[in-house]
């Protein structure tokens, strides 16, 4: 399998709001260094660098402002005198007005975030954008002929919506790239979540369209970050309704509840029919796992693959989520080595 890589992800180390205290995020380089090197350990393929694409691709998914805003909003932190991490402070909730960009730093930072996890550093929005183009060259790379790819992209992406940030990202990598398979002629793309956490940007971003089947497995949201999106009445609207498909899952869910939800998912995407499946990759549901509460272990990661390559179709995996570093590279490839020995 086809993996692309950069070191561009080198660049963004930030801070988080977790638990009342600001601390180094749990989304932190050593993830994506992990995967790489267990890429190479096992053989599993090429490695490549990425084509650069540009911010007309990522506004196709995102709005243009909030593109603008992520690549300047370090200068406008840094304008301040500010040489710390740029945090934002307020959020336009309920009441608030949400449809004025605010002029100040400050306020911008509330207006495009959803929480505190997506501090901009100096080296933010290289890293995003390269993320962002991970994923676009493994969708080329499909296009092409790849019947597979593995975009290793960090930072994450599956929170982030059309005009907000959170959970550690920025652009939305499956969305875009989900977007160009679109724009290069295919019909429809399904995007299969398997991250603990559900992917509420990418929801939001093809909430009402039928070309995108959206499905998510994820922790109950009840219980669960990202709390307000995730819940199985959630089906879509208009155009869409009926290709949404959320599977929130308990607390504890081992292999057994978790691989009959993952089997239904993937026979209702083999049902649609897309032209490629991109899959949302976390791997935050093993059982070790810092901020996660799923039970798998390394070896049903294997099953996932096996089981996603029974829908049978071209498929572009994009790293998400997955915390606890030591395992992160064994879960994340058994995931690519389970689909490839399916093939």
């Amino acid at each position: 399998m086809l993996t692309i890589y950069s070191n561009a992800h080198r660049l963004h180390h930030a801070t988080e709001l977790k638990d009342g205290v600001l601390k180094p995020c749990f989304e932190m380089p050593s993830r994506a260094d992990t995967i790489l090197a267990r890429v190479q350990a096992v053989g599993l393929g090429e490695v490549i660098a990425p084509r650069e694409f540009g911010s007309a691709s990522y506004a196709r998914v995102h709005s243009e402002r909030y593109v603008r805003f992520l690549e300047q909003a370090w200068s406008e932190w840094q304008a301040l005198g500010r040489q710390h991490d740029a945090l934002p402070l307020i959020w336009p909730v309920r009441d608030l007005r949400s449809d004025i960009e605010p002029v100040h730093i400050d306020g911008k930072l509330g207006f495009y975030a959803m929480d505190a996890g997506v501090a901009i550093t100096a080296g933010t929005w290289q890293a995003v954008k390269t993320s962002a183009d991970l994923a676009l060259t493994g969708m080329a790379a499909l296009a092409q002929g790849e019947y597979s790819a593995f975009a290793l992209c960090r930072p994450p992406g599956h929170h982030a919506a059309a005009e907000y940030m959170g959970g550690y990202c920025y652009l939305n990598n499956a969305a875009i790239a989900a977007q160009a398979c679109l724009d290069g002629g295919a019909r429809r793309v399904a995007v299969l979540d398997v991250d603990y956490h559900h992917g509420n940007g990418t929801q939001s971003i093809f909430y009402d369209r039928a070309d995108v089947m959206f499905t998510s497995l994820h922790g109950d949201p009840r219980h669960s970050y990202p709390y307000f999106l995730g819940h199985r009445d959630e089906t879509g609207a208009g155009a869409g309704l009926g290709f949404n498909h959320n599977y929130p899952l308990p607390h504890g869910t081992g292999w057994d509840g978790y691989g009959a939800a993952l089997s239904h998912a993937c026979d209702a995407i083999a049902t649609y029919a897309p032209d490629a499946v991109v899959i949302s990759l976390g791997v935050d549901t093993f059982k070790d796992d810092p901020i996660s509460h799923f039970r798998l272990e390394s070896e049903d990661f294997l099953k996932i693959g096996q089981t996603i390559a029974g829908i049978g179709r071209p498929t572009l995996f994009v790293m998400e989520g997955g915390y606890m570093v030591d395992d992160i590279g064994v879960n994340a490839v058994n995931v690519l080595r389970g689909f490839e020995g399916q093939r």
